[in-house]
């Protein structure tokens, strides 16, 4: 039987593949579909406006059925949803709509449920590691854009490199999670007090880390839709140097979170995030202004590094008391999302006008706002008494 958290990375990884094995193929589908920076905006909406739908059932969801179901279902149906776009991009754009609606309610829950284990691992082991199971999900990002990059140099076709994603990556993670060990949490166990779901809409700390978490959600959700866009329409390069500046960004978010415990443990959460955010404010100034494609590829490093800690960072904080990790997870990642609902048609109309990468800089603000609400982060005092339930012995095999 797989181990609890080499489980918990599987699920990471297989998103992070999933989730840019689409984001390389946008160029393509943009292309096909003829649409402009505005237009293509407004069809990425549809992913958002998926995962807006989900993520408020989350909670629900993971204190039901539990995060291993929860995963496995939307695994399933993330398979259909990508399968969808890559058939129906060859059709118009509503069936691509259709498509990414389905993979953003599939993607919503799966990322709630995940991160619940997630949060039960680290609370086990008693340090930082959510954002090693997040530097997972950038490995199968990254692992994912180079294959993209690979099947867009080699002239295979879309619909041919997602269906093939499509039946690896399903079964893999339906497998993958049966080593999810016991939550530590739902909403109807006795630490919640039987105070209901919106209750948690309530807590000002979780609130404020929802929106600090949306300001990272908006600067890393930007660099997946729009860096290879920006790459090849504003400095002119080929659709190959595009997607491969995509795995630039991917690849620094990827160092971030594997390196970030570290600085984690040894300065704490709020110093750590604002000396990301940033770098990250660096390299988008770069990216913005810059004339050569050496410049685009610097701006995406440091764009990636500035990302990397502050969504994971977020959901450690919001599951510090494991008693109601999975409704305060659900509320963070809900606000968090807003960020995909409004990211995508802000950034192309911007890019309509004074071109993406400079639409780009509207990021910049949100990292400003960010680093005014980080202090939100700073751990609670202590965890909320509840018994504590060990993991099954094969969790602890890889510690």
């Amino acid at each position: 039987m797989i181990t609890t958290r080499r489980a918990v990375y599987l699920a990471f990884i297989f998103l992070g593949v999933a989730m840019s094995s689409f984001a390389a193929r946008i160029p393509q589908i943009r292309n096909s579909l003829g649409l402009s920076p505005s237009e293509l905006g407004l069809v990425l909406l549809a992913t958002a406006v998926g995962s807006i739908t989900s993520l408020p059932l989350a909670g629900h969801l993971v204190g039901r059925f539990g995060s291993r179901r929860t995963v496995a279902v939307m695994a399933v149906l993330l398979g259909v949803a990508l399968t969808a776009v890559a058939v129906g991009y060859q059709v118009g754009v509503a069936p691509v709509v259709a498509g990414l609606y389905l993979y953003g309610f599939a993607t919503g829950a799966w990322d709630v449920a995940m991160n619940v284990q997630g949060a039960v691992v680290e609370q086990r082991i008693g340090r930082a590691i959510m954002p090693r199971f997040h530097a997972g999900y950038s490995v199968g990002t990254v692992a994912g854009a180079l294959i993209g990059a690979g099947a867009v140099a080699l002239g295979v076709s879309v619909t041919t490199h997602l269906v093939v994603m499509v039946l690896v990556s399903t079964p893999s993670v339906v497998f993958a999670v049966q080593g999810f060990g016991p939550d530590s949490s739902d909403l109807d166990s006795p630490g919640t007090g039987g105070s209901g779901f919106l209750t948690f809409w309530t807590e000002p700390r979780t609130l404020l880390i929802g929106v600090f978490v949306l300001a990272f959600a908006f600067t890393e959700g930007a660099g997946i839709d729009w860096i290879s866009v920006a790459v090849i329409d504003d400095y002119g390069a080929s659709a190959s140097l595009g997607t491969l500046a995509f795995a630039v960004f991917l690849a620094a978010m990827t160092i971030g979170r594997w390196y970030g415990p570290v600085l984690l443990d040894r300065y704490g959460r709020v110093p750590v995030v604002r000396a990301l955010a940033v770098i990250g404010l660096g390299g988008l100034l770069v990216f913005a202004f810059g004339s050569h494609p050496v410049a685009g590829f610097a701006g995406a490093l440091l764009w990636g590094v500035g990302a990397s800690l502050g969504f994971p960072v977020g959901m450690s904080a919001a599951a510090d008391d494991p008693a109601r990790a999975a409704p305060r997870v659900s509320v963070v990642a809900s606000i968090g999302y807003v960020a995909f609902l409004g990211g995508p048609p802000l950034i192309g109309f911007l890019g309509d006008r004074i071109g993406v990468a400079r639409g780009l800089l509207a990021v910049g603000a949100l990292l400003v706002v960010s680093v005014l609400l980080s202090s939100a982060l700073k751990p609670l005092p202590a965890p909320s008494a509840v018994p504590a339930r060990p993991l099954p012995p094969t969790a602890d095999a890889d510690r």
